[in-house]
């Protein structure tokens, strides 16, 4: 059983405004994330983009479009994009930061969620290496965080993502055992696995400097694109595993040197 996903961050107004979440790395402005969908719609062979919010089986591979942090441009911006083509999303909220400024509020997360969207958590308060959590803290995490989110729609809510991307055998145990049945990590593969009943499922990383066929080619699900994202992540891994909390701090200073010429060939 396989499937496709593809993971957005902060959506904004325009490309001079500043993403409120994990930083700028990923933001896409509202023209550049519509030029994205599009590039999904005008696939030679139509895209079967889904929806899921518990554990269930498929015999296609499915697209899903996974949106993390809970930034406002989800409510402004985002949802309103995915209904024109009838598509609805999965919004991963980091429950300790809703009703902040530039995050989503209780009733826009409800709101979201009448609209047919998948409401899920993306733990309390993000910590950065979610791998290097005890089980008492990994535990509080999901358990919380999905219990807000239940209190705050008046059902169940089963279905999370990894922040930062520090996934590791533990976290998914947490989660399961915290009552969670679906949940994406980070890492680039279309493969799925079961643990403890959770479905895991991967995903494709979309950052700023992603040209909006990238989008395009991987839902329909060329080899090559996602192969790239494959290799990189495996590379990334041993690294992350070497240099701990100096992996974040290195990753922050390219963040803020290389990002801007990025931006600048975007703009060019």
């Amino acid at each position: 059983m396989r499937a496709i996903s593809l993971t957005y961050h902060g959506v904004t107004g325009e490309a001079h405004e500043a993403s409120t979440g994990r930083g700028s790395l990923y933001m896409l402005d509202r023209h550049r994330f519509h030029d994205h969908m599009l590039s999904i719609r005008q696939q030679p062979s139509e895209v079967m983009v889904s929806s899921l919010d518990r554990f269930r089986l498929w015999k296609e591979i499915p697209v899903f479009l996974t949106f993390d942090d809970g930034e406002l441009g989800a409510y402004k911006y985002v949802a309103d994009e995915l209904e024109e083509h009838n598509w609805r999303g999965h919004f991963f909220i980091i429950t300790d930061w809703i009703g902040r400024r530039g995050f989503l509020d209780r009733q826009q997360i409800r709101e979201l969620r009448s609209r047919g969207h998948v409401i899920g958590s993306h733990s309390c308060s993000h910590p950065e290496r979610m791998s290097s959590l005890s089980w008492r803290e990994l535990m509080a995490e999901w358990s919380n965080s999905c219990g807000a989110l239940s209190d705050i729609l008046g059902e169940r809510v089963r279905i999370a993502s990894v922040a930062n991307g520090f996934y590791s055998r533990k976290v998914g145990e947490a989660a399961a055992a915290a009552g969670v049945e679906v949940l994406f990590t980070s890492e680039a593969t279309t493969a799925t696995s079961v643990l403890d009943g959770c479905l895991i499922l991967g995903r494709y990383s979309i950052q700023t400097h992603t040209p909006a066929s990238v989008s395009g080619v991987i839902a329909a699900g060329h080899v090559r694109p996602r192969w790239r994202q494959t290799v990189l992540w495996k590379a990334k891994k041993p690294i992350k595993w070497l240099t701990g909390e100096s992996y974040l701090a290195i990753r922050r200073y390219l963040i803020q040197r290389v990002l801007p010429d990025l931006r600048a060939q975007n703009r060019a």
